[in-house]
């Protein structure tokens, strides 16, 4: 079985190290680049092809929205789940309008993105508890 490859973009290294190591305790999974910047993880996506992409909202350089909106051109078949700390209604529901396959509160994150990770590959849309009440398909 090959590796799901994982683009993991977040510019507080502390946290970006978090992510990273909790991914790693899956075998399938191979964080093939990390990124501290919207314009890097534009980048980063168009060049590599992840099969996975985690994403903050609140980025230097170009937010994750606006990074988000050109990887879906540039990288079509990348599968982004945002993993920030935005909890308004209104922010969950335009990153789920932009394609995102989940969106992980980064409080929530020690027990959703794990979760979130596996919904995704299953092919369903994972929010982090508390967020929405219902979900769009």
């Amino acid at each position: 079985m090959s590796s799901i490859r994982v683009l993991v973009v977040e510019d507080f290294a502390p946290f970006r190290r978090f992510v990273c190591s909790t991914l790693e305790k899956r075998q399938r999974l191979k964080v093939i680049c990390e990124a501290a910047d919207g314009m890097e993880a534009v980048q980063k996506a168009q060049e590599l092809k992840p099969e996975l992409i985690f994403l903050d909202i609140g980025l230097p350089k170009l937010s994750g929205f606006a990074a988000a909106r050109q990887i879906c051109e540039l990288s079509p078949d990348s599968k982004i789940i945002f993993v920030t700390q935005e909890s308004a209604p209104d922010v969950v529901q335009e990153a789920l309008r932009l394609g995102a396959r989940g969106y992980v509160r980064k409080t929530s994150a020690g027990n959703d993105l794990l979760a979130a990770l596996e919904a995704v590959l299953e092919g369903r849309r994972f929010v982090s508890s508390g967020l929405l009440t219902s979900i769009p398909a």
